[in-house]
């Protein structure tokens, strides 16, 4: 007889926090129930450590505050929900108000922005464009980047009255136009070639 884990759930995020099943384990919370992520893909995982290095040797904000993979942002809504987007940058008050974890609750203020890589597959694409999209907009973070290697382009978006509009599509050698950070130069081939 094949028994079948019942997904563990949660009524409020404090009760979320709270949590701990002993391991190393990463989550994310939709609806309330909780969902193991899974590890990055060695792809995914260069684009977003080469943005990281990139952003650190630009000296836009302290490297501190950028936080590859690990960030755990809270998401509004009825039920308790969270997202781990790839890459964050964090405002200099949040290392003040985060001394157990990572998590940028709904009482802190946003990020500075988030940057998601997709990864191959309709929902993968769904999930980055559309889903996270709506999440990050209702947070309230200035700025969204969606790096799609599949198609070789860097989407920059900026909010604006509660909803993200596109700056940009960034291809090949354009220098991507961040409106947080306008002395940030770099361009996509630049993330999708990392150098070695």
């Amino acid at each position: 007889m094949t028994s079948t884990l019942t997904p563990k759930t949660f009524t409020t995020f404090d009760e979320y926090l709270a949590y701990d099943d002993g391991t190393d384990n990463r989550y994310e919370l939709r609806n309330g129930v909780l969902r193991q992520l899974p590890p990055e893909s060695p792809e995914n995982n260069a684009i977003a450590t080469e943005l990281f290095w990139q952003l650190a040797i630009a000296q836009i904000v302290p490297r501190s505050q950028i936080v590859l993979h690990t960030c755990e942002i809270q998401i509004p809504g009825t039920r308790p929900a969270s997202r781990h987007p790839d890459l964050v940058i964090l405002r200099s008050q949040h290392l003040l108000l985060m001394k157990r974890r990572l998590t940028v609750t709904l009482e802190m203020p946003p990020p500075q922005l988030v940057a998601e890589v997709v990864s191959p597959g309709k929902e993968n694409q769904q999930r980055d464009y559309n889903l996270k999209r709506s999440d990050y907009a209702a947070v309230g973070i200035p700025e969204y980047w969606i790096i799609d290697p599949h198609a070789k382009k860097v989407t920059i978006m900026q909010l604006d009255r509660g909803a993200y509009i596109e700056v940009g599509v960034f291809r090949e050698e354009e220098t991507i136009v961040s409106p947080t950070f306008p002395d940030l130069s770099l361009t996509p081939r630049s993330l999708f070639s990392p150098q070695v």
